[in-house]
């Protein structure tokens, strides 16, 4: 007798898996199965962060605790936060899910974007895989009014109108400020007579030379056009710690700060650095003309050492450093054309596409580069996001032998109101597929992608 129930128990539990989208998340069956009263502006919500909405599900079998988290563990995030939004049983369980550790489920990268229509402090995420957006409103200040300087581990780096900057978790609410801007190396801070920062100093001094034009005073919101290029939140399981690193200017270099410091560390002499990876505790930053350095950020004192030197290719705008799917390291090396770039025209014009993209796997051992033709049965996702190779076949939806990239052109604080580079690129003939058509997104700030995810940094705290 025991047998057969647990025999019951587990068909019970695999055609839920399957079928629980069908039954509860999508529109057309809700439509059909909620209370006659419910207001259909409830109905199309496709908000992820909507209010906890109380609904009897006529028909809904009701599950044990235990079958709920089974089910919820398989789900995407998108449909996870929908799924605890329902009712205080399945919020119970989603919770119940996050304390014991269980939802360790992949997820499929997302575009995050933003939209006037939306609101000031509301984003958006792209599902890839089922083709549709969701709404998030984030917490202060608006969202709208940052600049999306990187993505990583689920989790966006923005600088706000002061060029301070925070780490933002958007499914979970998370938000953590980072160390000042004025405790990086090339920024001194000006004070009003209240005591309050007026403005910033910023130099263009590296280690090595000494800038012509002399350090500028800046506005507040202007140091973030000049200073922040790329940022990165990476996890040092060694440490057991997390880890931000800052490609700034001058000259593209870096610095990085652990959770919890008080101020930026310089990496000097070292510049222009392009992307970066954090690999078994080290930090591997590749520069303009495809060379890697080797950081070891964890010791009292940064070690280093060059992985490879100038690559036998040619320069490129845009370089990349991923991971390979064998664990070593990859460089992408992308190009970009301009349509009607008429320097007497308004910036509008000056519209970016990408044109050619080059792979390169990276043999540590033997300090070499070797181009590659093919990703087979990989793709790419690349842009201001830290990049990423992932199977197709884990990930159906996406695109074999393509790259999914977003723009993260160097001009682009300059030029907000240019159209975006965001496209499909097709290795195999080297063209361009819109993404979405007609394109869903404001031009500013710039879309990234993000992979979504429920990590907090500080599990003491719960926003959702």
């Amino acid at each position: 007798m025991g047998g057969a129930c647990s025999v019951s128990r587990v068909s019970s539990l695999a055609i839920h898996r399957r079928n629980l989208r069908s039954l509860v998340f999508r529109v057309p069956v809700l439509l059909g199965l909620l209370p006659p009263g419910l207001p259909k502006k409830v109905l199309r919500e496709e908000h992820i962060h909507g209010p906890l909405t109380e609904v009897a599900v006529a028909g809904l079998p009701e599950l044990p605790q235990d079958v709920l988290v089974s089910i919820f563990a398989h789900l995407e995030i998108p449909d996870l936060m929908r799924a605890c939004s329902v009712c205080s049983s399945w919020r119970s369980a989603y919770s119940s899910l996050r304390k014991l550790g269980q939802y360790q489920r992949r997820q499929t990268p997302c575009l995050l974007y933003t939209s006037e229509s939306a609101g000031e402090s509301v984003a958006c995420l792209y599902s890839l895989l089922e083709k549709r957006s969701y709404k998030l409103t984030l917490p202060e200040p608006p969202i709208r009014s940052r600049y999306l300087i990187g993505s990583s581990n689920g989790w966006l780096i923005t600088a706000d109108e002061r060029s301070e900057m925070h780490i933002l978790n958007p499914i979970t609410c998370e938000q953590i400020a980072l160390p000042p801007v004025s405790t990086i190396a090339h920024v001194t801070p000006i004070f009003d007579k209240t005591g309050a920062i007026c403005k910033y100093i910023y130099s263009r001094d590296t280690a090595e030379h000494r800038s012509t034009t002399g350090p500028q005073p800046v506005d507040l919101g202007e140091l973030r056009q000049y200073l922040q290029k790329k940022a990165f939140v990476f996890y040092d399981a060694s440490a057991g710690s997390y880890i931000v690193v800052l490609i700034h200017d001058p000259d593209g270099q870096l610095s990085f700060a652990w959770l919890g410091d008080d101020k930026w560390t310089w990496l000097k002499p070292r510049c222009l650095f392009q992307d970066c990876l954090y690999k078994d505790g080290m930090l591997y930053a590749v520069a303009s003309r495809g060379e890697i350095h080797a950081f070891d950020l964890r010791g009292p004192v940064v070690t280093t050492k060059l992985i490879t030197g100038w690559a036998d290719i040619y320069s490129c705008p845009t370089i990349y450093i991923v991971q390979a799917p064998c664990g070593d390291l990859m460089q992408v090396f992308r190009s970009q054309d301009v349509v009607d770039c008429d320097p007497c025209a308004d910036t509008a014009t000056h519209v970016h596409y990408t044109d050619e993209i080059k792979i390169f796997e990276v043999e540590t051992m033997a300090e070499k580069v070797v181009e590659i033709n093919s990703l087979k049965d990989h793709v790419l996702l690349v842009g201001q996001n830290q990049s990423l190779c992932l199977s197709a076949e884990e990930y159906p939806q996406l695109k074999a032998n393509n790259v999914y990239v977003t723009d993260d052109c160097k001009y682009l604080t300059f030029y907000k109101n240019n159209r975006r580079d965001i496209a499909v690129f097709d290795l195999a003939n080297n063209s361009n597929e819109e993404l979405v058509s007609p394109p869903l997104w404001s031009n500013w700030p710039t879309p990234i992608w993000i992979t979504p995810s429920l990590t907090k940094l500080y599990p003491t705290l719960d926003n959702i």
